[in-house]
């Protein structure tokens, strides 16, 4: 565990101290977050607020609510059939790579053809030498249909024109589906850049998270799942209404808005720390937090949805969320672009210091450091690629907030894999170049499970003389 507070002078853990727990990651990281709250969980830990960012938002959204088990249960979120797609090549894209696949194969035809004759001469030889004469004439035959093959009305007429057409059908396509996935603002640059749209999608993953959450929040009842923005409004109604009672905790989330160049903050919290929240000092930051901060409980509530698609969004892999913003908001019905921001843990840790947080305990499933003798070969596919440097950039992320040592600041408790071979796309699970084997997502939240106990809750938690510091409440779909 990396404790950025290990001076003397640091004050140690205390479950009577305002602890927020903060979810960073993307993909698979939140399988290993699940793992953590698990353990939490049933430890019975004391947490007031739960922030995160990327998918660290899903955890979070279900550990407001007391419905943490939605994540690890046979039907939860890291268990369910439609976590394996969560985040798809775009269907245009595999559209194209299989056209341009078939287009190679159409032109090798002749090539083929012609390589056909380096097979039947030899057969046709061996045959005849040892006296088979059901077999000769195989030359002749190849012969009369390389001349049909290759007559004018043969491959030289009709292949080109399928080529072709494979291509044009798989370029409007793509032309297609760029212009009805187009930003509803005016763009700039040309059509091939229109076309060339990010090769992933984020879609499914925002979809797997509204059916899991209906499932939670509807309980028993066989009902049909309503639209997004109903379902939001329900969410944000049950955490207002139970927010301070066994198992509710206050809820921060953060997105970046692309165009204003700024990070957005969503908000839940209880009606003092609010005032804490919404502090403005001077006439600069007074703009800032009111172009920056939404508060879920007030006017901004019907942007729950947008906080979620924009924390689901990854940059540059993804197209980013498309937030129109209400006419009497701060940007005036203006319509932005958002997605997440994996650097933005250390705002989170700002706005914690805000709603008087002393304690954070951090969570991120990448690898703490790498030492001597222990490099792994590269990855080439394309995930692949992306997730490494993904996690790279993490690790150095969390590791300078961990070392860093800010005077009045909340002391943050880092919980992370020591080794993590699965990548944030592994959906499926990953393989292990260590052991050599597979390993599926169930192991990654058993290690996340493992960790939290072993670098937080019984060295940290337990040797603070009170181990239990909330006991772990009922369902939340029971008091829905």
């Amino acid at each position: 565990m990396t404790d950025r507070s290990s001076a003397p002078s640091a004050e140690p853990y205390s479950p009577q101290r305002r602890t927020a727990l903060l979810l960073t990651g993307t993909g698979t990281a939140g399988a290993y977050h699940a793992g953590v709250l698990r353990a939490i969980h049933e430890a019975g830990v004391k947490i007031d607020v739960v922030s995160g960012h990327g998918i660290g938002v899903v955890g979070a959204l279900f550990a407001a609510v007391d419905g943490v088990q939605k994540l690890w249960d046979d039907r939860g979120f890291w268990r369910a059939a439609g976590v394996r797609e969560l985040y798809p090549w775009r269907p245009a894209l595999k559209l194209v790579a299989l056209a341009l696949i078939l287009s190679v194969a159409l032109v090798a035809l002749p090539l083929a053809a012609i390589a056909g004759g380096l097979v039947v001469f030899p057969i046709d030889f061996a045959v005849k030498m040892i006296g088979v004469s059901a077999a000769s004439g195989l030359t002749e035959r190849y012969l009369r249909f390389a001349a049909s093959a290759f007559a004018p009305e043969g491959l030289p007429t009709w292949l080109p024109r399928l080529v072709v057409l494979v291509l044009g059908v798989a370029g409007a396509i793509a032309t297609v589906g760029a212009w009805l996935g187009s930003d509803p603002r005016r763009q700039r640059g040309g059509l091939w850049w229109r076309i060339l749209r990010p090769p992933l999608s984020a879609a499914s993953a925002v979809s797997h998270f509204w059916s899991i959450t209906w499932d939670l929040l509807r309980g028993a009842a066989q009902l049909t799942q309503p639209a997004r923005e109903d379902l939001a409004r329900r969410y944000i109604e049950v955490l207002s209404e139970n927010l301070g009672q066994p198992g509710f905790r206050e809820l921060l989330l953060a997105v970046h808005d692309l165009d204003a160049r700024r990070d957005l903050i969503f908000a839940l919290v209880n009606e003092r720390r609010r005032r804490d929240l919404v502090r403005r000092p001077t006439t600069e930051e007074a703009d800032a937090r009111r172009a920056e901060l939404l508060d879920l409980s007030g006017i901004a509530r019907d942007h729950l949805p947008d906080a979620i698609a924009a924390a689901l969004a990854i940059p540059i892999v993804t197209d980013p969320h498309s937030m129109t913003f209400a006419p009497d908001a701060y940007w005036r019905g203006e319509t932005h672009r958002v997605s997440d921001r994996p650097a933005c843990v250390s705002r989170l840790v700002a706005e914690l210091a805000r709603l008087d947080v002393e304690q954070v305990v951090l969570v991120s499933s990448v690898s703490s450091a790498i030492g001597p003798h222990t490099l792994a070969p590269p990855r080439v596919d394309g995930k692949g690629r992306i997730s490494e440097y993904l996690q790279s950039s993490e690790a150095a992320i969390v590791r300078d907030l961990s070392e860093l040592n800010t005077r009045g600041g909340p002391r943050i408790f880092t919980i992370q894999p020591a080794h993590n071979p699965i990548g944030i796309f592994d959906c499926s699970g990953g393989f292990d170049d260590r052991s050599d084997r597979s390993q599926p997502l169930d192991e990654l939240m058993a290690q996340g499970y493992t960790d939290a106990y072993h670098q937080f809750i019984e060295p940290v938690v337990g040797a603070s003389g009170d181990r239990v510091g909330q006991q772990p409440s009922s369902r939340t779909k029971s008091r829905t």
